[in-house]
């Protein structure tokens, strides 16, 4: 571990320093319209099951979507991509401010915005995880990740509570229009951006044939196929707790509002703090065990929350669970980077988003149906048996999967490829384990 003091290390690149700052004003805008318009659906319908729709129009998107994404990203500049997507992501949160402000906006407005805002996001996830390595290097590259979800989760407890200082005040349609503003402060950051990473050469044949480039090759390397799974048996089984959440607010903890708001707030604190604690480490070693141990972190913390009857042992909880999640998706983020030629990072993020992004909604709509037949603490206890069980199963294969990804991770002399254009390909991901079994990858 490095010293606190060397946390903010990637922050010395002058366009990581501007791509920070601007995400982070535009992610609060983000947070704040998210829960403006969960109440504004449910202000205007009172049904919880179209609430529940919403959300998953928002992100289904990216499970289908996103390897074209990916493919694109590895085509053109990810740098205009960026551009492109964050403006239409500003169009979209001014129509939805637009309508709202002057009294005609619909739920079906809402299911139509929300889906092509989904659409968008199956863009941007790959084009921006990409770039962020681009911006900073190999040698900075896990402190910029960890950063990365250290401004999600700061943003995360920032916005919810201006949004609801908003709402309370004037309502939806400003917390719409303050995110469409937002989105300045990324895009003025884009702009401002110098010495940018030269062109790559495009990848050769159809978008098509590219996105099954992508595939093949995450199926190939074991550990990539071996992280992308385990991340997506997480997020299908154990995320959907907090689509719950309401849910033991109410009706098992008896509290209200008020409650719910601390419950998310200690779950991303927990979040920020595993964050922070992954941004303090400086390679690239032992980031597998933590990725077992977080998970197995995440599912105990979740099945005792559960069972809790007490509201206070369940605040205390919801924080190692919140860190747990956010330190199995931060690591096998950079795993999986620290694993991907720059020519084929965008699809592989794409993958990467799929599984962390992408099956959350179809997780949510399970628990929900789940939780009308066995209760929403056996559902939740359930998907936490589940995290759990894929931790032992991780770790059982972790020391035949770390001298292959050894091997790879040292086979990759930049992170963004040969100067020149072309990218050095991994070694072969199906090399046989040997002496460097008791390197730690």
């Amino acid at each position: 571990m490095a010293g606190f003091a060397d946390l903010g290390r990637a922050l010395k690149h002058r366009n990581y320093r501007l791509f920070f700052a601007g995400q982070l004003v535009s992610l609060v805008g983000t947070w704040m319209q998210s829960v403006a318009q969960s109440w504004l659906v449910y202000r205007l319908t009172g049904s919880t099951v179209l609430l529940g729709l919403v959300g998953f129009f928002g992100q289904i998107p990216v499970l289908l979507v996103a390897p074209l994404g990916g493919a694109l990203a590895d085509r053109f500049r990810r740098h205009r991509i960026l551009l492109c997507t964050q403006s239409a992501a500003m169009l979209l949160a001014a129509i939805l401010a637009a309508l709202t402000l002057t009294g005609r906006v619909q739920v079906a407005h809402v299911f139509v915005l929300a889906a092509s805002l989904g659409i968008v996001n199956a863009f941007d996830i790959p084009a921006r995880q990409s770039f962020v390595v681009e911006m900073v290097g190999r040698e900075d590259m896990v402190n910029a990740i960890a950063l990365n979800s250290s401004m999600v989760n700061g943003a995360r407890i920032i916005g919810p509570a201006i949004a609801g200082i908003t709402l309370a005040a004037v309502g939806e349609g400003w917390c719409f229009f303050v995110n469409a503003v937002s989105f300045l402060a990324v895009i003025a950051s884009l702009l401002a951006m110098r010495d940018l990473p030269p062109k790559k050469e495009a990848p050769q044949g159809s978008p098509l044939a590219n996105i099954v480039e992508g595939f093949r090759f995450a199926l190939r390397t074991k550990p990539i196929l071996a992280l992308l799974l385990f991340l997506g048996l997480v997020s299908i089984t154990g995320m959907p707790y907090a689509v719950l959440m309401p849910v033991f607010a109410s009706d098992v903890l008896h509290g209200g509002p008020r409650a719910l708001g601390i419950l998310m707030g200690a779950s991303g604190a927990g979040a920020l703090t595993g964050a922070l604690l992954l941004a303090a480490r400086t390679g690239f070693k032992g980031l597998g065990t933590w990725v077992v141990a977080s998970a197995a972190l995440f599912g105990v913390s979740i099945v005792a929350f559960a069972f809790s009857e007490s509201f206070s042992f369940s605040v205390v909880l919801l924080v190692p669970a919140g860190a747990g999640m956010m330190v199995q998706m931060a690591a096998s983020n950079t795993l999986v980077q620290a694993m991907t030629p720059d020519v084929m990072r965008g699809r592989v993020m794409a993958l990467y988003s799929m599984m962390f992004m992408g099956t959350a909604p179809i997780g949510a709509l399970l628990a929900g149906v789940l939780a009308g037949h066995i209760g929403p603490a056996r559902t939740v206890a359930l998907g936490g048996a589940w995290c759990i069980a894929g931790a032992i199963v991780f770790a059982w294969r972790l020391p035949k999967l770390r001298p292959i990804a050894r091997e790879i991770i040292l086979g990759m002399p930049l992170v963004g490829g040969d100067p020149d254009g072309a990218s050095t390909p991994p070694p072969c991901p199906d090399a046989p384990d040997d002496a460097s079994a008791t390197a730690e990858a």
